[in-house]
Protein backbone atom coordinates (compact mmCIF):
# COMPACT_ATOMS: atom_id res chain seq x y z
CA UNK A 1 0.00 0.00 0.00
CA UNK A 2 1.51 3.39 -0.93
CA UNK A 3 0.87 7.45 -2.04
CA UNK A 4 2.84 9.78 -3.96
CA UNK A 5 4.81 10.63 -0.92
CA UNK A 6 5.91 6.87 0.57
CA UNK A 7 4.23 3.51 1.48
CA UNK A 8 2.81 1.31 4.01
CA UNK A 9 5.83 -1.71 4.59
CA UNK A 10 4.49 -4.66 6.62
CA UNK A 11 7.08 -6.72 8.62
CA UNK A 12 6.41 -9.96 10.64
CA UNK A 13 8.71 -10.31 14.11
CA UNK A 14 9.33 -13.59 15.39
CA UNK A 15 8.20 -14.57 18.50
CA UNK A 16 12.28 -14.36 19.92
CA UNK A 17 13.00 -11.40 18.46
CA UNK A 18 12.28 -7.89 19.46
CA UNK A 19 12.35 -4.80 16.71
CA UNK A 20 14.00 -1.89 17.07
CA UNK A 21 11.84 1.33 14.95
CA UNK A 22 13.39 4.35 14.04
CA UNK A 23 11.81 7.39 12.68
CA UNK A 24 14.19 9.79 10.14
CA UNK A 25 17.50 7.95 12.13
CA UNK A 26 15.80 8.58 15.74
CA UNK A 27 14.01 5.60 17.62
CA UNK A 28 10.65 5.27 17.54
CA UNK A 29 9.92 2.62 19.51
CA UNK A 30 9.89 -1.22 19.98
CA UNK A 31 7.68 -3.94 18.65
CA UNK A 32 6.86 -7.12 19.62
CA UNK A 33 6.06 -10.69 18.05
CA UNK A 34 3.58 -10.35 15.02
CA UNK A 35 2.94 -8.08 12.04
CA UNK A 36 4.68 -4.25 12.01
CA UNK A 37 3.44 -1.98 9.75
CA UNK A 38 6.13 0.95 9.18
CA UNK A 39 5.65 4.06 6.62
CA UNK A 40 8.69 3.86 4.34
CA UNK A 41 10.89 5.89 4.10
CA UNK A 42 9.94 7.95 6.65
CA UNK A 43 9.85 4.90 8.96
CA UNK A 44 11.77 1.73 9.18
CA UNK A 45 12.40 -1.30 11.05
CA UNK A 46 16.46 -0.42 12.56
CA UNK A 47 16.81 -3.56 13.60
CA UNK A 48 16.16 -7.30 15.87
CA UNK A 49 17.13 -8.23 19.18
CA UNK A 50 17.09 -12.00 20.10
CA UNK A 51 15.71 -12.82 23.91
CA UNK A 52 17.23 -16.22 23.26
CA UNK A 53 19.18 -17.26 25.69
CA UNK A 54 23.20 -17.36 23.85
CA UNK A 55 25.88 -19.13 25.16
CA UNK A 56 29.58 -17.59 23.85
CA UNK A 57 32.48 -20.11 24.58
CA UNK A 58 35.65 -18.38 25.12
CA UNK A 59 38.78 -20.23 24.89
CA UNK A 60 41.66 -18.56 26.47
CA UNK A 61 45.60 -19.62 27.44
CA UNK A 62 47.09 -18.66 30.84
CA UNK A 63 49.66 -19.67 33.09
CA UNK A 64 49.40 -21.31 36.68
CA UNK A 65 51.83 -20.66 39.47
CA UNK A 66 53.94 -23.48 39.24
CA UNK A 67 54.83 -22.46 35.76
CA UNK A 68 52.35 -24.83 33.35
CA UNK A 69 50.61 -23.47 30.38
CA UNK A 70 46.96 -24.33 30.43
CA UNK A 71 43.88 -24.00 27.69
CA UNK A 72 40.90 -22.56 29.85
CA UNK A 73 37.25 -22.86 27.79
CA UNK A 74 34.85 -20.58 29.52
CA UNK A 75 31.19 -20.99 28.51
CA UNK A 76 29.38 -17.42 29.45
CA UNK A 77 25.30 -17.49 29.12
CA UNK A 78 23.75 -14.48 28.43
CA UNK A 79 20.32 -12.85 27.48
CA UNK A 80 18.57 -9.71 26.69
CA UNK A 81 16.99 -7.75 29.67
CA UNK A 82 13.66 -7.02 28.14
CA UNK A 83 13.03 -3.55 29.59
CA UNK A 84 16.54 -2.48 28.61
CA UNK A 85 16.42 -3.80 25.00
CA UNK A 86 17.32 0.05 23.81
CA UNK A 87 20.84 -0.23 25.39
CA UNK A 88 21.54 -3.68 24.24
CA UNK A 89 21.01 -2.19 20.63
CA UNK A 90 22.34 1.34 20.73
CA UNK A 91 24.89 1.04 23.68
CA UNK A 92 26.90 -2.06 22.67
CA UNK A 93 27.96 -3.17 19.09
CA UNK A 94 29.28 -6.46 19.98
CA UNK A 95 28.77 -8.09 23.50
CA UNK A 96 30.34 -11.25 22.36
CA UNK A 97 33.54 -9.06 22.44
CA UNK A 98 33.11 -7.21 25.44
CA UNK A 99 32.37 -10.27 27.02
CA UNK A 100 35.56 -12.13 25.76
CA UNK A 101 37.49 -8.96 27.04
CA UNK A 102 36.40 -9.76 30.94
CA UNK A 103 36.54 -13.41 30.56
CA UNK A 104 40.38 -12.74 29.52
CA UNK A 105 40.63 -10.36 32.37
CA UNK A 106 39.31 -12.48 34.91
CA UNK A 107 40.96 -16.06 33.89
CA UNK A 108 44.30 -14.52 33.59
CA UNK A 109 44.35 -12.48 36.58
CA UNK A 110 42.85 -15.65 38.99
CA UNK A 111 44.71 -18.98 37.47
CA UNK A 112 48.38 -17.14 37.63
CA UNK A 113 47.46 -17.25 41.52
CA UNK A 114 46.97 -21.25 41.62
CA UNK A 115 48.98 -24.25 41.30
CA UNK A 116 47.58 -26.51 38.76
CA UNK A 117 45.90 -28.97 40.87
CA UNK A 118 44.40 -26.31 42.68
CA UNK A 119 43.33 -24.85 39.21
CA UNK A 120 41.14 -28.03 38.73
CA UNK A 121 39.99 -27.52 42.21
CA UNK A 122 38.90 -24.12 41.82
CA UNK A 123 37.36 -23.99 38.87
CA UNK A 124 33.91 -23.53 40.45
CA UNK A 125 34.94 -20.39 42.58
CA UNK A 126 37.14 -18.84 38.58
CA UNK A 127 33.53 -19.31 36.89
CA UNK A 128 32.00 -17.61 39.64
CA UNK A 129 34.78 -14.59 39.45
CA UNK A 130 34.01 -14.55 36.20
CA UNK A 131 29.87 -14.50 36.52
CA UNK A 132 30.26 -11.62 39.40
CA UNK A 133 32.70 -9.67 37.24
CA UNK A 134 30.68 -9.53 34.33
CA UNK A 135 27.10 -9.30 35.52
CA UNK A 136 26.94 -5.82 36.63
CA UNK A 137 28.87 -4.42 33.81
CA UNK A 138 26.65 -6.11 30.93
CA UNK A 139 23.50 -5.28 32.57
CA UNK A 140 24.57 -1.53 31.51
CA UNK A 141 24.73 -2.37 28.58
CA UNK A 142 20.92 -4.39 28.83
CA UNK A 143 22.38 -8.15 28.94
CA UNK A 144 21.55 -10.43 31.95
CA UNK A 145 25.05 -13.08 32.74
CA UNK A 146 22.81 -15.93 33.48
CA UNK A 147 25.43 -18.37 33.98
CA UNK A 148 29.43 -18.70 33.63
CA UNK A 149 31.41 -22.41 33.31
CA UNK A 150 34.82 -23.17 33.39
CA UNK A 151 34.12 -26.08 30.63
CA UNK A 152 37.56 -27.34 29.63
CA UNK A 153 40.97 -26.92 31.65
CA UNK A 154 43.79 -28.65 29.56
CA UNK A 155 47.27 -28.52 30.49
CA UNK A 156 50.43 -28.95 27.67
CA UNK A 157 50.31 -32.83 26.37
CA UNK A 158 53.57 -33.16 27.99
CA UNK A 159 52.68 -32.24 31.42
CA UNK A 160 49.60 -34.57 31.04
CA UNK A 161 52.05 -37.22 30.75
CA UNK A 162 54.40 -36.66 33.20
CA UNK A 163 50.78 -36.43 35.62
CA UNK A 164 49.72 -39.63 34.05
CA UNK A 165 53.01 -41.27 34.80
CA UNK A 166 53.17 -39.41 38.38
CA UNK A 167 49.73 -41.19 39.01
CA UNK A 168 50.67 -44.45 37.49
CA UNK A 169 53.94 -45.03 39.27
CA UNK A 170 51.86 -43.84 42.70
CA UNK A 171 49.56 -46.59 42.11
CA UNK A 172 51.91 -49.41 41.35
CA UNK A 173 53.61 -48.58 44.38
CA UNK A 174 50.20 -49.14 46.40
CA UNK A 175 49.77 -52.27 44.48
CA UNK A 176 53.35 -53.64 45.50
CA UNK A 177 53.04 -52.53 48.87
CA UNK A 178 49.70 -54.29 49.43
CA UNK A 179 50.77 -57.58 47.29
CA UNK A 180 53.56 -57.41 49.99
CA UNK A 181 51.52 -57.10 52.95
CA UNK A 182 48.98 -60.23 51.81
CA UNK A 183 52.55 -62.38 51.17
CA UNK A 184 53.20 -60.97 54.59
CA UNK A 185 49.72 -62.15 56.24
CA UNK A 186 49.98 -65.63 53.79
CA UNK A 187 53.44 -66.60 55.58
CA UNK A 188 52.53 -65.20 59.05
CA UNK A 189 49.13 -67.86 58.54
CA UNK A 190 51.58 -70.74 57.27
CA UNK A 191 54.13 -70.49 60.39
CA UNK A 192 51.10 -70.45 62.71
CA UNK A 193 49.50 -73.40 60.94
CA UNK A 194 53.07 -75.08 60.95
CA UNK A 195 52.74 -74.07 64.83
CA UNK A 196 49.56 -75.24 65.73
CA UNK A 197 50.31 -78.81 63.59
CA UNK A 198 53.95 -79.24 65.60
CA UNK A 199 52.16 -78.72 68.74
CA UNK A 200 49.42 -80.99 67.98
CA UNK A 201 51.76 -83.90 66.63
CA UNK A 202 53.45 -83.77 69.68
CA UNK A 203 50.38 -83.99 72.02
CA UNK A 204 49.95 -87.12 69.98
CA UNK A 205 53.27 -88.74 70.32
CA UNK A 206 52.73 -87.77 73.76
CA UNK A 207 49.94 -89.37 74.26
CA UNK A 208 51.53 -92.36 72.25
CA UNK A 209 53.70 -93.21 74.48
CA UNK A 210 52.23 -92.96 78.05
CA UNK A 211 49.47 -95.05 76.14
CA UNK A 212 52.57 -97.81 75.66
CA UNK A 213 54.29 -97.20 79.01
CA UNK A 214 50.80 -98.08 80.50
CA UNK A 215 49.93 -101.17 78.50
CA UNK A 216 53.72 -102.46 79.21
CA UNK A 217 53.02 -101.62 82.78
CA UNK A 218 49.41 -104.03 82.52
CA UNK A 219 51.13 -106.28 81.05
CA UNK A 220 53.90 -106.76 83.06
CA UNK A 221 51.86 -106.59 86.10
CA UNK A 222 49.56 -109.60 84.53
CA UNK A 223 52.48 -111.75 83.53
CA UNK A 224 53.84 -111.66 87.39
CA UNK A 225 50.88 -112.54 88.96
CA UNK A 226 49.89 -115.32 86.28
CA UNK A 227 53.44 -117.20 86.58
CA UNK A 228 55.70 -117.67 89.47
CA UNK A 229 59.19 -117.08 89.87
CA UNK A 230 59.35 -114.22 87.69
CA UNK A 231 60.67 -110.84 87.88
CA UNK A 232 59.52 -107.44 86.09
CA UNK A 233 63.22 -107.41 84.35
CA UNK A 234 62.21 -110.92 83.27
CA UNK A 235 59.05 -109.30 81.71
CA UNK A 236 60.56 -106.24 80.41
CA UNK A 237 63.21 -108.77 78.44
CA UNK A 238 60.40 -111.00 76.95
CA UNK A 239 59.00 -107.70 75.35
CA UNK A 240 61.67 -106.70 74.11
CA UNK A 241 62.40 -109.51 72.65
CA UNK A 242 58.80 -109.67 70.98
CA UNK A 243 59.60 -106.00 69.60
CA UNK A 244 62.93 -107.40 67.97
CA UNK A 245 61.01 -110.14 65.97
CA UNK A 246 58.29 -107.61 64.68
CA UNK A 247 61.28 -105.46 63.64
CA UNK A 248 62.93 -108.42 61.93
CA UNK A 249 59.43 -108.65 60.25
CA UNK A 250 59.15 -105.19 59.15
CA UNK A 251 63.16 -105.06 57.79
CA UNK A 252 62.65 -107.76 55.70
CA UNK A 253 59.48 -106.82 53.93
CA UNK A 254 61.95 -104.00 52.33
CA UNK A 255 64.15 -104.75 49.52
CA UNK A 256 66.37 -102.25 49.63
CA UNK A 257 67.65 -102.42 53.32
CA UNK A 258 70.79 -101.30 54.33
CA UNK A 259 74.13 -102.54 55.36
CA UNK A 260 73.95 -101.20 58.50
CA UNK A 261 70.32 -102.67 59.59
CA UNK A 262 71.75 -105.82 58.77
CA UNK A 263 73.65 -105.38 61.06
CA UNK A 264 71.77 -104.01 63.71
CA UNK A 265 69.93 -106.94 63.30
CA UNK A 266 72.88 -109.66 63.44
CA UNK A 267 73.45 -107.42 67.23
CA UNK A 268 70.10 -107.51 68.19
CA UNK A 269 69.55 -111.78 67.07
CA UNK A 270 72.59 -112.42 69.32
CA UNK A 271 71.43 -110.54 72.55
CA UNK A 272 67.83 -112.24 71.89
CA UNK A 273 69.46 -115.89 71.67
CA UNK A 274 71.36 -114.89 75.01
CA UNK A 275 68.35 -113.90 76.70
CA UNK A 276 65.65 -116.84 75.39
CA UNK A 277 68.50 -119.07 76.87
CA UNK A 278 68.94 -117.28 80.00
CA UNK A 279 65.02 -117.31 80.56
CA UNK A 280 64.81 -121.34 79.38
CA UNK A 281 67.40 -121.93 82.27
CA UNK A 282 64.60 -120.18 84.83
Amino acid sequence: MGSANGCLCCNCVQTSEIAVKERFGRFSGLATAGLVCVAWPCEEVAGRVSTRVQQLDVPCETKTKDNVFVSVVVSVQYQVIHDKVYDAHYRLTSPESQIQSYVFDVVRSKIPRLDLDESFEDKEQVALDIKQSLGPVMEQYGYRILQALVTDLTPDIKVRDAMNAINEAKRLKEAAQERAEADKILQVKSAEADAEAKYLSGVGVARQRRAIVEGLRDSILEFSGQVEGTTPKDVMDLLLLTQYFDMLKDVGAHQNSSTGALSLMCTLCSFSFSLAARLARR
